[in-house]
C-alpha cells in the first residue's frame, strides 16, 4: 500500500498504460473474431440478398415488393451481425448503449428530420399497400409517368418523353394516384363533326363498323364502345366516339392506337360522301349599317380585259 502512495505521477501512468494494454491483449482476439463476424455477416447478407433477387425476384407476380424485401432482409441480416460481433467482443454494454443511443437519436432526428423520416414509414407503407405495380402508368398530381422502383425514401417514375421523376413517398402516399393500367383497360374518346345535311345514324354507323373491325380496339360486356351526339356547333354536328383498349403499352394504346382509328373514322365518313365541314365564320351587320367598307382589288389582266371591252362597245 505504502509502495503504491510512493508511487510518482509518470510511474502510476506507465502501470495503468501497462494494465488497459494487458486487457487489450487478452480481449483482443475476440475483437478480432467480432470483427471478423462483422465481415462475414454482412457478406452473408448480400449473398442471401443476391439468391433472393435472382431465385424470388423473376417470378414475384410483385417486384416492387420483392426489391423492398431485398433491401430489407440485407439491412436486418447487416445489423444482426453487428450486435453479435459486440457481444462476441464482450462489449455488451457497447451495444446496449448503441441501441439506447439510437432510440434516443431517433427522436432528436425524427425532428431534424422529419421529412425523410415520414418519407422511409411511407415508404413501407407503400411497400405493402399501395395502388399501382411496376410499369403501371400513373398520375401523382401533375406527375405522369410509367412506375420503375419503390424505394425507402421515394418512387421512381419514368415520363413518356424519357425524364426521370423521383417523387417522395409522403407526397405519394397522401396525393390522389390516378393508375391507367391497373386492370389492363384504358378508355379513348375522340370527336368528329358532321354536316348538318347529313344523316347521323348513318355517320354512327360507320364509325361502329370502324370500331368493330379494328383488331386493337376492346368489345366486350364490360367493355362498350358508342358514339353519342355531344354538341350542336355552328358549322357541324360532333359525334363523341368512346372505345376501349388493352393497356400494356399505354402510350401506342392512348396516342398511336388513338391516331389510326381516327384516321380510319375520317376516311370511311369520306368515303360514305359525308359532309365533314370546316368553322363557318358568320358576318353581321348592327346600327342600321347596309354594307361593309370593302372593295375588291382587280388583277392587271382583269383590268386590260376590261379597257378591250370598253374600247369594243365604243366601236
Amino acid at each position: 500500500m505504502m509502495n503504491l502512495l510512493q508511487e510518482s505521477p509518470t510511474e502510476k501512468i506507465i502501470t495503468s498504460a501497462e494494465n488497459y494494454y494487458d486487457k487489450f491483449l487478452d480481449i483482443l482476439p475476440r475483437i478480432a473474431l467480432g470483427v471478423l463476424i462483422i465481415v462475414l455477416g454482412i457478406l452473408f447478407a448480400q449473398l442471401i440478398t443476391n439468391i433472393y433477387k435472382k431465385r424470388i425476384l423473376h417470378r414475384a407476380e410483385d417486384p416492387l415488393m420483392a426489391r423492398f424485401l431485398a433491401q430489407a432482409i440485407k439491412i436486418v441480416l447487416s445489423l444482426i451481425a453487428i450486435m453479435i460481433a459486440l457481444q462476441v467482443a464482450g462489449l455488451s454494454g457497447i451495444a446496449t448503449g448503441i441501441l439506447t443511443a439510437a432510440g434516443g437519436a431517433a427522436i432528436i432526428l425524427g425532428f431534424a428530420f422529419q421529412d425523410i423520416g415520414k418519407n422511409f414509414l411511407a415508404g413501407i407503407i407503400l411497400a405493402f399497400n399501395r395502388p399501382f405495380n411496376v410499369n403501371d402508368t400513373i398520375k401523382i398530381g401533375e406527375l405522369f409517368g410509367k412506375v420503375k422502383a419503390l424505394n425507402f425514401r421515394y418512387t421512381h417514375i419514368k415520363t413518356s418523353d424519357g425524364r426521370d421523376i423521383f417523387i417522395p413517398n409522403a407526397d405519394v402516399l397522401t396525393k390522389p394516384v390516378e393508375n391507367y393500367t391497373a386492370d389492363g383497360f384504358f378508355r379513348n374518346d375522340f370527336v368528329v363533326g358532321i354536316g348538318y345535311e347529313d344523316n347521323i345514324e348513318k355517320a354512327k354507323q360507320i364509325i361502329y363498323d370502324v370500331l368493330n373491325s379494328h383488331e386493337g380496339i376492346v368489345q366486350d360486356e364490360d367493355h362498350q364502345n358508342f358514339v353519342i351526339e355531344d354538341e350542336l356547333s355552328p358549322s357541324t354536328i360532333n359525334l363523341k366516339v368512346f372505345f376501349w383498349v388493352h393497356t400494356i403499352d399505354y402510350r401506342v394504346a392512348s396516342r398511336v392506337l388513338r391516331g389510326i382509328v381516327i384516321k380510319k373514322v375520317i376516311e370511311a365518313l369520306i368515303e360514305a360522301k359525308l359532309i365533314l365541314p370546316g368553322n363557318i365564320t358568320e358576318i353581321k351587320l348592327y346600327g342600321g349599317q347596309e354594307d361593309l367598307p370593302l372593295k375588291l382589288k382587280k388583277d392587271p389582266k382583269d383590268r386590260e380585259l376590261d379597257k378591250l371591252e370598253q374600247a369594243t362597245h365604243k366601236k
